[in-house]
């Protein structure tokens, strides 16, 4: 069952009154620069709140509560990572982030949030094959690739005992299957707080397929 509205959705993840505070001028930042730069698809623009916001924000409570390294990959707007890194800023002020974006633009824009909201987080400029391995135990993409080349990049940029966040939507089913052929791992499937539809994958334990698939 989903929660009846966004009240239930922010005590479930602990979000305090000034990360709230935040997450609406972050909302409000990524409306303004969507205009000059296509952080989030247009047709979003009228519910960012709860199609992008929120659906960030439910990731939180899925995480180990105090990791040590979050990596977001394909970050785009800083969605989930930058709203991550707003509420581990006062939870967890030690957990370093990691945002990986080839874009220049966007990368801008995900470096004036880090300084305007004084989060633990770095920006790595490069596309995700060839970046700098990051070792982190939570990686994070949302709307970026199909599973089984998602898979790829999660395994570089992952620690061995860690876990991926994956938000995926209605045809989250087939995408795992279609990994399988490929991968080993270890799955839990959690339901979306903001679409009925849409799941979001914890992955672990993650390992290519050898021979014929």
């Amino acid at each position: 069952m989903l929660p009846k509205n966004e009240d239930q959705i922010v005590a479930q993840n602990s979000v305090s009154r000034e990360t709230m505070g935040d997450l609406a001028a972050f909302n409000s930042d990524l409306q303004k620069w969507s205009k000059a730069i296509n952080l989030v698809s247009p047709s979003t623009l009228p519910d960012l709140w709860r199609r992008h916001i929120l659906d960030s924000v439910q990731l939180k409570r899925l995480a180990p509560k105090s990791p040590k390294h979050w990596c977001d990959i394909g970050s785009g707007g800083g969605l989930p990572g930058i709203v991550v890194a707003l509420m581990l800023r006062d939870s967890s002020p030690q957990t370093t982030i990691s945002l990986i974006e080839s874009d220049t633009r966007k990368a801008a824009f995900l470096r004036l949030s880090i300084k305007t909201y004084r989060l633990n987080a770095k920006v790595v400029c490069a596309r995700i094959e060839e970046a700098p391995r990051e070792l982190a135990d939570v990686v994070s993409a949302r709307a970026l690739a199909p599973m089984n080349t998602l898979l790829g990049y999660v395994v570089r940029h992952m620690e061995p005992g860690g876990t991926a966040l994956l938000p995926k939507g209605r045809n989250f089913q087939q995408e795992v299957e279609q990994a399988r052929r490929s991968w080993h791992f270890r799955l839990q499937i959690e339901q979306s707080a903001i679409d009925i539809e849409s799941r979001i994958l914890m992955v672990s334990d993650i390992e290519p397929k050898v021979g014929p698939k």
